[in-house]
């Protein structure tokens, strides 16, 4: 809670100047030595009854009374300022819990990240340039400050029990991604959230082959290695130098470029109008701007290159590439 250090200082500082003044005064009244007058300066604001250290003249008493009224006020209020500071944070703890519970309770169709290491934290800048609904788990709370940073609903808590995955709503996510440094944790949270959602689009970051073949039998359905993919990258930059330009033209790598390329895909509804189309028929090409680079048909048929006497039905989806805008207006006609 903002102001809190403040408010222990100001309590520190109040309590310093009672036992110099308390001090300093029977120094100077009574003529005593530092450790006595400082000793009874503690026994008199504390209350304890101790008897006094030496017999007091008749001016050591005013000075007594005057310091036991001061220290007792001092003390009330040193105790009262930390009263309320405890309450308030004790407060602002619960509201917090129960705003942050409401709001997990209210997510659906997000996708949740496992993770905020360099992978992690690559995922989740992805995914809200695409203004997706993101939940990041992050056990490290230090780690969980960059979520929060980024304005993004952060879960401090470990992602490999069955109870933090409920409370990110995994039931009602679309996708989730284990991108922790470990292995055995990813493998770990992929058959979690398998089992807590068998339909659930699971994704996950391994360190080598085998691990990557792990996590494909725990029910992953992608999952690879950061190592091997810039590798790969690397060599098409040299095979394929103007191949790779074009592609990051249409993924993250290309945010930098002039052009505002993306490739999408588009699921077709069942009360689309472009139900029982051909793509000629649909005029998808001409109206929207976009190059229909391949169908994906519900039995996991993929038809590259569609012609234009392809045949569109429910449930099939449409792997485009166009302007953002363009694809924007696409989904809007397609998916209602």
């Amino acid at each position: 809670m903002p102001g809190w250090r403040s408010q222990i200082v100001i309590v520190f500082v109040l309590m310093t100047i009672v036992l110099a003044v308390g001090t300093l005064g029977f120094q100077m009244v009574e003529g005593w030595s530092t450790f006595d007058s400082f000793y009874m300066t503690l026994i008199t604001l504390t209350t304890v009854g101790y008897e006094e250290v030496h017999p007091l003249t008749f001016n050591g008493r005013v000075f007594a009374s005057i310091l036991m009224l001061a220290g007792v006020t001092t003390i009330l209020a040193a105790i009262t300022i930390l009263g309320d500071m405890m309450l308030k944070l004790e407060l602002a703890d619960t509201f917090g819990r129960r705003r942050r519970r409401k709001m997990l309770n209210q997510l659906s169709e997000h996708y949740i990240v496992c993770g905020a290491g360099r992978v992690g934290r690559g995922v989740v800048r992805e995914l809200k340039r695409s203004n997706a609904r993101i939940l990041l788990i992050e056990s490290d709370p230090e780690r969980a400050k960059w979520g929060r940073e980024q304005e993004i609903p952060t879960l401090v808590a470990d992602a490999t029990q069955d109870a933090t995955l409920r409370e990110a709503s995994i039931e009602t996510a679309r996708g989730l991604v284990s991108a922790m440094a470990s292995d055995a944790q990813n493998v770990y949270v992929t058959l979690s959230a398998r089992v807590l959602n068998p339909e659930l689009l699971i994704a996950s970051r391994a360190s080598s082959q085998d691990a990557e073949d792990r996590l494909r039998r725990a029910g992953a359905n992608t999952a690879f290695t950061p190592y091997t993919f810039i590798g790969h990258r690397l060599a098409q930059s040299m095979l394929r130098p103007h191949v790779m330009s074009f592609l990051d033209l249409a993924s993250a790598f290309g945010r930098e470029a002039q052009l505002d390329i993306e490739i999408e895909e588009v699921l077709v509804s069942a009360t689309s109008e472009v139900v029982s189309k051909t793509l000629e028929e649909s005029r998808i090409r001409p109206t929207f701007g976009v190059i229909i680079l391949a169908i994906r048909k519900p039995d996991g048929k993929m038809e590259f290159n569609p012609a234009d006497s392809t045949k569109m039905e429910p449930d099939d989806v449409l792997i485009a590439m166009g302007e953002r805008s363009d694809l924007k207006r696409l989904e809007d006609t397609v998916e209602s």
